[in-house]
């Protein structure tokens, strides 16, 4: 495999990573961390600073559009719920 073929693939897979947390919204980002220690917010971070890394200039903000596909004060007030507080003993837990 040639180092443009993974490039193309890796990108592909993170294409499909961003669609599919895309089309659930119902999965909540606190369960997302809960079960898997990361959600869109770490991807949009992650995006950030890969564009920081390439010295590609776009906001904190872009990058959560990035990734939730629409701004994110909209995608919380239309997906978001109150965390339970079964949610937030877990999440607590996994940060120690």
């Amino acid at each position: 495999m040639t180092e443009q073929q993974r490039l193309e693939l890796e990108a592909a897979a993170f294409r499909t990573l961003v669609q599919h947390l895309r089309s659930r919204p119902d999965v909540q980002n606190i369960d997302l961390m809960n079960l898997a220690g990361f959600c869109r917010n770490c991807l949009s971070k992650w995006y950030k600073a890969a564009a920081d890394d390439l010295e590609v200039e776009i906001s904190v903000e872009q990058a959560r559009e990035e990734i939730y596909g629409m701004p994110y004060a909209e995608w919380k007030a239309k997906h978001q719920k109150e965390a339970s507080a079964a949610q937030q003993a877990a999440f607590a837990k996994g940060k120690n």
